[in-house]
Order: structure tokens, then sequence, then C-alpha cells
């Protein structure tokens, strides 16, 4: 086992950065609080030095413990450095950034941001109220967007628990500890077995399991299920025979949640991997189209009534809209064929303060940019209700007709893609809406440029508006 005194020392320099403190310790390696001389800047530092078959000379260098432990030492920092050249590769703002990997000391090193916040176990129990929803959603979602970015990079995280979460000081989720990430060939490739009992799926348990997307999805909802029942989820290996762990829906305050919300996390959590999602797409949809339970069912309904999530009452959502749930369901679904899952968010904000659905669709359809498509989609629910105007005055908008003139579909997508980088599908929203308000290209680049968190992000982001400025 890796002790302090194996640490390199505080004050010790590596390049630009000087070693603060030892922050973080495992099987791999060691993590320290360092600072990045040249800009100031806390970062953490990650240093290969495998327990198991190295140490650390008197000369600070890492070196294996024995000649017959240098092919396995070798092929580790090899793996070490491949992954943190994939993982620099990663841009999203609920993923840890691995800013800078180099060689040193015979090992090597990867920097990364140094995430301001908690972890989620001491975030959570700073919060006397169970979480609603809403609360586990805003966690959640923002999570499932950076587990896709990995995911099509054909990389897997293998470590997903609430530990390797953390919550940054603006409440955004982050994740973290990409230790045991590896990439995924196919085939009957040999993976390193990982284990975080009640997290880990069953598949991470042995070296030729089959592992892939679904195994992240087992323990990102292992993760919500712990938040739900205050529980971790019973071993995969006990699970497999005879499942006898308890279902979301059995949780004490159940109540909180709707069936189809807690239906989707037991998906996730089914011990064979062939009947989960089978990817981030499946996962995040099942979510967006759990609607909200009623104030009246989060507030009157016995405990005793939640034991069958089936027969908990679902009257309406939480939007404070006379309009009935499969109305708003309805433009939903509708909506999400033209701007995908984004829409769920879309409607049952707009829901909120529309009387009618002809009100709902005339607030949701400017979110739709093609001009056929949006006709089409207010046609869909002509004669929905009594007052259906919505067709032309939906068309006509002034918005949409300013945006039309001043910019052309492949400025927008290019924006979007560009903005997505940074926030994921929601770019697509802040886009439209800025373009309403943008007189030019170069003024809707500064307005999308203030939903990038990261300062240095935002700045170059921004450089790119002063270039579009200059080019006119």
């Amino acid at each position: 086992m890796i002790t302090p005194e194996n640490a390199l020392p505080p004050g010790y320099a590596l390049h630009e950065y000087r070693i603060d403190s030892l922050i973080g310790t495992g099987g791999f390696g060691l993590t320290y609080l360092a600072t990045d001389a040249n800009l100031n800047l806390k970062v953490a530092l990650k240093e290969y030095l495998p327990s198991e078959f190295a140490a650390r000379g008197e000369d600070c260098t890492v070196q294996p413990k024995a000649v017959s432990s240098a092919e396995s030492y070798k092929w580790g920092l090899q793996r070490f450095m491949d992954e943190a050249r994939a993982l620099a590769s990663f841009r999203h703002p609920n993923i840890v950034r691995v800013m800078r990997f180099f060689e040193a000391n015979s090992t090597g090193y990867m920097v990364m941001e140094f995430v301001e916040g908690k972890p989620l176990p001491d975030w959570v129990e700073s919060h006397r109220q169970p979480l609603s929803q809403q609360m586990l959603l805003d966690i959640v979602l923002p999570l499932l967007d950076g587990l896709e970015v990995i995911h099509k990079a054909r990389y897997l995280h293998r470590d997903i628990k609430p530990a390797n979460i953390f919550i940054r000081d603006d409440r955004s989720p982050v994740l973290l500890d990409f230790g045991s990430a590896r990439l995924v060939t196919g085939g009957n490739q040999e993976l390193t077995a990982v284990v975080s009992p009640g997290y880990a799926p069953f598949e991470q348990y042995h070296t030729h399991g089959n592992q892939g997307p679904w195994s992240d999805l087992y323990a990102l909802g292992g993760v919500m299920y712990w938040l739900i029942t205050g529980n971790r989820p019973v071993e995969a290996a006990a699970r497999v025979r005879k499942d006898i762990m308890p279902p979301a829906a059995h949780a004490d305050n159940a109540a909180l949640y709707s069936a189809e919300f807690l239906d989707a996390i037991d998906w996730a959590l089914r011990p064979h991997e062939e009947e989960r999602p089978q990817n981030v797409a499946e996962l995040k949809r099942a979510l967006l189209n759990a609607a909200a339970p009623s104030e009246q069912t989060a507030t009157t309904v016995p405990l005793e009534a939640t034991t069958r999530p089936a027969a908990r009452s679902r009257t309406s959502p939480t939007t404070g809209s006379a309009l009935k749930p499969e109305q708003i369901k309805g433009v939903e679904t509708e909506l999400s064929r033209s701007i995908g899952p984004i829409a769920a968010v879309v409607v049952r904000n707009a829901a909120k303060s529309a009387v009618s659905v002809t009100a709902l669709v005339e607030a949701v359809a400017g979110e739709i940019a093609n001009e056929a498509e949006r006709s089409a989609f207010v046609r869909k629910f002509v004669g929905s209700d009594t007052s259906s105007k919505a067709s032309s005055t939906v068309s006509r908008q002034p918005s949409e007709v300013s945006i039309s003139q001043k910019f052309g579909a492949d400025a927008l997508q290019k924006a979007e893609a560009t903005l997505a980088q940074y926030i994921g599908a929601i770019a697509r929203v802040v886009v439209r809406r800025a373009a309403a308000k943008a007189r030019d290209e170069a003024e809707l680049y500064l307005l999308i440029a203030d939903e990038i968190k990261d300062p240095a992000e935002r700045k170059a982001f921004i450089r790119k508006a002063v270039s579009i400025s200059h080019r006119r």
C-alpha cells in the first residue's frame, strides 16, 4: 500500500508545478494538490506509482521493485500515458479536465483541473431534506452528457461511485478519477477487474466480462439508488442468481418520485447487462420522459401505498399547468423529433404558464429552426382545443423572421456545434434564443459565450467573436 512516505515532499518541483500536499492514494498512484507557478493556478497532479510492483527511490524516481516486475511496470506506464492522452482530448464541463501529461522521475504524470467543491456524499449530507426528482436530474443528466462524450470515444470510466462525483460551488456536477478508464476495442477483450462494491456491475468482476456503456450506466444507476434510498446497492455478484435487492420503488421516500423515474433507475441496475439500457441515449430518454410526481402525491400519499409504483396516482406533473399530462407529453414527443431530448425541458418549462395546448405550442414552436418542420409541428395540434391560431401566429414570429434574415443555417449549426463542446445538448436552445436577440454573428458568439463557465475557455470562445467582427 502506498503511504505518505512514498509521496513527493511539499515544495518539490516538477517542471512549472510545485507540490503542495498529498490529497489521494490508490493502488496505481498518488494524487497531489499542486500549484502551476506560471499561472498561479491550483491543479491536481496524478503520478503513476503502482504499489504492487514499484517503489520510489532516494532520488525521487519510481522504479520496479524487481527485475521480474520491469515489464509489467513499463506496460502500465505506457497505458497510463495513452489514457492521459485520450482523456486530454475530452472537453466537457462535467468531466474533470486533463490539461497536460508528461514523463519525469522515470514515471508518468497527469495534470488535471482542481475541482473546488464537495464530494457528492458530503454535499448530500449538507442537505437535510431528501433530494427532489428535479435535483436528482440536475446531477445525473449533465453526468450522462459527459459519459456520452467518453463512450463515443470508445472509453469506459469503470469506477463511477458517489466518491468520484464532485459538486462544484456553483452546484454543477463533475465526474472525477479516470484511473480505471479503459479503451474498449471489442471482441474477447481482456480488461482488468475493477470492483467498487455496490456500484460495479457483475461483468467487471472478471477480466473477460462483457463490459460496455451499459457497465457505466449500472454504476450511475447505483448512485441514483443510493441518493434515493440512502443505501448502497447490493453487490452485483450476489444478485445474479437471485436478485435480493429491493427495487427503488420500495424506498421509504419513494412517493417523492414518479414511477417512471424509479423504473428507469431499476432498469439501469438490472443484474444482466443485456437487460439494461445499452447506451446513454436510452437511459437519458427514460429519465426525461419520467414526469415529476404531483405535489399532492408527494405530500399526501401514505408510504404503504408506494410499494407498487404503478399504483401511485400521477394526475399531473409539477408544472403548475392546467394542461393534462398526456397533452404535455404529446407536445414534448412531437417537439423531440426536431430538437432532440432537450424538448422535455423546453416543454415542461413552457407548460408552467401555458393555459392551453395552443399557448404551449406557440411558446415552444420557435425552438424549431426549420420553417417546414415548425409548420408541420403546429399543424399537428391544430384543432386540439378551441382557439387554434397557432399556425399563423408562430410561423410569423418576428424573432424567427429576423433569425432567418440574419443567419444562415450553416452559421447557426456551426455555433451550436462549437458551444455544445462546452455545455452539451442544450447548446441548441441557447443559440436559438441568443440568435433572436443578436444583430450579427459576432454578437451571437458574445451572447452565448456567457454560458461557458471556465474563464479561459470563455475567453478563447470570445476571441472567435472578435475574429468574426474583424472579417466584417
